[in-house]
């Protein structure tokens, strides 16, 4: 099942009482996820990475719902959980209509989830999203400016968007200092609050060569905008064991605690994005990564060499090791 087929269950009232979503785009799943769990006094347990416990989920679902409440489970994991504990928990659902279940799977192994076999004897809606299309983009941040009561235009919204190099959470999230304006916000005004906020930072263009995208605009943009090419691979570097030293945590804790990981308590969405991104690689390819960059570093320090030549080889590599 897609997003549009989804979208059509909810209009017309046809929907399921148990999900799984994955696939390209977390926003969505996550914004999906969000829309569907909204529901006032429900009981809902939340599991997020090695948190997963299968007897207190199906615990919670098996409880009998105080004065009326539903209950809600949601597990948001890279790891896939079992087959035979989703089906548990699935009937579970199928037994008793008050009950929600949505498993987020955030991994890369989407063709369990994307056969029709999989969940087959179940009401279950498997739904992968994939990164909105330029229009599906647009129409979202709309929505999400009309609910925080923003007065912005498609063309002002196209610009956000554009800035943003089409990244929907990042457009979204400048609604929030948008919403400030007691007017309609203008392209002239975009281009004023949030151009200076929204050069490509260090931390998005890591992202993206650690998601093995294409980087090379990104890669002009941050040179373009004065940063220097050693300091791209030392923040690189540093990105790569905050992530190890996560991993670490994770493997030996079950979950991350930012305060003893990096000494200071972070926002949560931060913490369950480096989580996740932490698990995605093992320890011999993070060993790999740090000598890499090290040697590179080096190399740009006492070679003759063009730096942003030994720069751009060295990203190449690095997606390479991935």
């Amino acid at each position: 099942m897609y997003k549009n087929e989804l979208d059509n269950a909810i209009k017309s009232g046809k929907i399921s009482n148990s999900f799984v979503f994955f696939g390209e785009s977390s926003f969505l799943i996550d914004m999906y996820t969000k829309m569907l769990s909204n529901i006032d006094d429900a009981s809902t347990l939340n599991f997020y990475h090695d948190e997963y416990h299968f007897a207190s989920a199906k615990a919670h679902l098996s409880q009998a719902s105080l004065f009326g409440d539903r209950n809600i489970l949601i597990i948001k994991s890279e790891k896939k959980v079992p087959k035979k504990d989703l089906d548990i928990l699935i009937e579970l659902c199928e037994k008793n209509a008050d009950n929600i279940f949505i498993y987020d799977y955030y991994g890369s192994d989407h063709k369990t989830y994307n056969n029709k076999k999989t969940f087959g004897k179940f009401s279950t809606m498997c739904v992968r999203f994939f990164n909105p299309k330029d229009y599906e983009a647009q129409n979202i941040v709309l929505q999400v400016a009309k609910e925080k009561q923003v007065n912005i235009d498609k063309y002002s919204v196209s610009q956000l968007l554009n800035i943003h190099n089409g990244d929907v959470a990042l457009a979204c999230n400048e609604m929030d200092k948008l919403r400030v304006y007691d007017r309609e916000i203008t392209s002239k005004d975009i281009e004023n609050l949030v151009f200076g906020l929204a050069e490509i930072s260090i931390d998005t263009f890591i992202k993206t060569v650690l998601g093995k995208k294409e980087f090379e605009k990104e890669l002009v943009n941050l040179l373009e905008h004065g940063e220097d090419e050693i300091r791209i691979i030392t923040a690189i570097t540093s990105y790569i064991t905050q992530l190890y030293m996560f991993n670490i945590y994770i493997r030996v804790n079950g979950a991350p605690n930012a305060l003893e990981i990096l000494g200071y308590p972070a926002p949560k969405f931060v913490v369950d994005e480096k989580a996740a991104m932490s698990l995605k690689f093992k320890p011999a390819t993070y060993y790999k990564l740090s000598e890499l960059l090290l040697e590179s570093e080096l190399k740009m320090k006492s070679s003759s060499v063009e730096k942003c030549a030994i720069l751009l080889s060295t990203l190449i590599r690095v997606q390479k090791l991935l």
